[in-house]
């Protein structure tokens, strides 16, 4: 599920995003975040596929207070690989605040993934993008999916292109519930009718699935314009008003070129979700349920 090939550095965050004209509800949710280092105190993963610049839970906190974002859910990220001490510093630090989603292997320790659930992680990330090493077996996904089954976990699944519609029946197969992190990548060359956008579209019809509406400048056809891709978010938001949830993707690792700035990223929820209720369900009621906050 790893491969030791470091990678180049990537670009860090935008470096001055501005405060957005749309003001957030109470209680909103960054979805999908984040924490890099700080590697003296933290240090990444000897195999790690990439090496991205720190960004520690002082630089997220610092965007959030900015963004007006209350509560988060940090995502274990592969540069930290399996070594979660950072994930659980800041879930401490957030006391109920935050939420995590980990990454989880066939020989993780019931007794680690119990330690994690108390700590406040509620999900395990599985990798289908070639970027980040092989793609778990069958029988790898089975083996995490017991792991994490009495604690109620949700996976993450994290494909790219048309990888949503070639791994729909693993979806529709799992015993958990899933969420789809950044909007599966579809490819909006292909439009907004796709079949990946139509098998994304499908698993939220099941009342299972969950999908982050995240990570749109990955998808934006002619950035920095991401009006296909709110477009997308909006379609999805309208689709299955109770199963999606929205995140920045904030420091954006893995990113080569456009770095979105990411008081962009909420006055786009303006489009993507235009009705204050709606707004609010997206940014407070569904993270609350998704993510299993206090």
């Amino acid at each position: 599920m790893t491969t030791t090939r470091k990678g180049p550095h990537n670009p860090g965050p935008h470096p001055d995003p501005h405060r957005p004209a749309l003001a957030l509800p109470a209680g909103a949710c960054d979805a999908h975040c984040h924490i890099f280092g700080p590697t003296n105190a933290f240090p990444y993963a000897p195999d790690r596929t990439f090496t991205p610049p720190e960004a520690p839970l002082t630089d997220l906190q610092a965007l959030h207070r900015l963004l007006g974002l209350e509560r988060a859910v940090i995502v274990q990220s592969a540069a930290h690989g399996t070594d979660h001490a950072s994930l659980e510093a800041a879930l401490a630090e957030g006391a109920g605040r935050y939420r995590g989603v980990a990454l989880i292997r066939p020989d993780t320790s019931p007794a680690e993934v119990a330690r994690l659930h108390e700590a406040g992680v509620r999900g395990a990330r599985l990798h289908f993008t070639p970027h980040l090493g092989t793609a778990p077996s069958a029988e790898e996904i089975d083996a995490v999916v017991r792991l994490i089954g009495p604690h109620g976990w949700h996976v993450a699944l994290h494909v790219a292109g048309d990888g949503i519609a070639e791994h729909a029946d693993l979806v529709r197969s799992l015993p958990l519930p899933v969420v789809i992190d950044h909007m599966a990548r579809v490819d909006l060359r292909a439009g907004l009718h796709s079949p990946a956008v139509t098998a994304l579209r499908r698993l939220l019809d099941t009342g299972e699935v969950w999908v982050k509406a995240s990570g749109g400048d990955r998808l934006a056809v002619s950035p920095p314009s991401m009006a296909d891709s709110a477009a997308l978010a909006a379609l999805l938001v309208r689709s299955a008003p109770e199963r999606v949830v929205w995140g920045t993707d904030f420091p954006h690792p893995n990113t080569h070129g456009f770095v979105p700035d990411d008081g962009d990223l909420v006055d786009l929820l303006a489009d993507i979700a235009p009705d204050p209720a709606r707004r609010r369900r997206l940014l407070v009621d569904n993270p609350t349920t998704c993510f299993d906050f206090p």
